[in-house]
């Protein structure tokens, strides 16, 4: 009777593992939503690139909390008047984005390093300390998964 029970039991479970049911922890981690960082360290056309993936990003999952970490060359996006290669400035698409929740991140070492303001940079930027340590902040201590476009 006991070995009935037994099998019985390891066919159910079996079946309901096999059957993708998630235990209350997957469940829990499902329903939280992704969290990601797109680290921009190169210039104008690469952020023009990464700006349209965020978009579509956003599109495929609206719940998803993404932060762009910039620092080097990958700041220039956030300087005011910037433009990409076809004489879009990047403010309109920045705002648009920040609107839908995407927080911009840029390298203050970048900025004493190249002489800039933070007057220059768009509203929407917010001065780190370090873009590097903030990418890795972000991974190891809040779960963000890492994108380098």
């Amino acid at each position: 009777m006991h070995r009935l029970i037994l099998s019985m039991a390891i066919t159910v479970f079996a079946a309901s593992t096999l059957s993708g049911c998630a235990t209350p922890q997957q469940s829990a981690q499902a329903t939280q939503p992704i969290k990601a960082v797109y680290h921009l360290t190169t210039g104008i056309e690469t952020a023009a690139a990464a700006l349209n993936n965020i978009q579509n990003h956003l599109n495929a999952d609206p719940k998803a909390r993404i932060v762009v970490v910039t620092n080097g060359p990958g700041i220039d996006f956030m300087i005011q008047d910037a433009k990409d290669s076809r004489g879009r400035e990047f403010s309109s698409t920045v705002s648009t984005l920040a609107g839908r929740g995407v927080e911009f991140r840029v390298c203050n070492n970048t900025l004493v390093t190249r002489n800039i303001s933070p007057d220059k940079l768009l509203m929407e930027g917010k001065v780190v300390p370090s873009g590097v340590a903030e990418a890795a902040q972000l991974q190891a201590r809040e779960g963000f998964v890492y994108i380098k476009p």
